[in-house]
């Protein structure tokens, strides 16, 4: 079972960044692939961003691609989501995830941080 923390939401004005982290209970050298979602009230919760362990481009959500940067330090176990030029439409509780293997899916979810971006 593995366990993550989020930290780093808040409110933040039109133009702003913001930086997310997520901790993760096991070592991150382990999981295929950690990513970040979001759901915004009433939405759906949609994929932003994600990162393997094993190589390769870290993959993004079309509506954050150029101001959103996922990134991972696997000495801390940690992985960050680093936003700029945040727009109101990126309000939403912002939630870090595990995909444990390549065969499977995201299935262990942090308790989310709320991100709130005042135009």
């Amino acid at each position: 079972q593995v366990q993550l923390v989020e930290s780093g939401g808040g409110l933040v004005q039109a133009g702003g960044s913001l930086r997310l982290s997520c901790a993760a209970s096991e070592r991150t050298s382990s999981i295929y692939q950690m990513g970040w979602f979001r759901q915004a009230p009433g939405k759906e919760r949609d994929f932003v961003a994600g990162i393997s362990w094993t190589g390769g481009s870290p993959l993004y959500a079309d509506s954050v691609k150029g101001r959103f940067t996922i990134s991972r330090d696997n000495a801390k176990n940690t992985v960050y989501l680093q936003m700029n030029s945040l727009k109101p439409e990126d309000t939403a509780v912002y939630y870090c995830a595990v995909r444990p293997t390549v065969f499977g899916s995201y299935s262990y979810w942090g308790q989310g941080t709320q991100v709130t971006v005042s135009s």
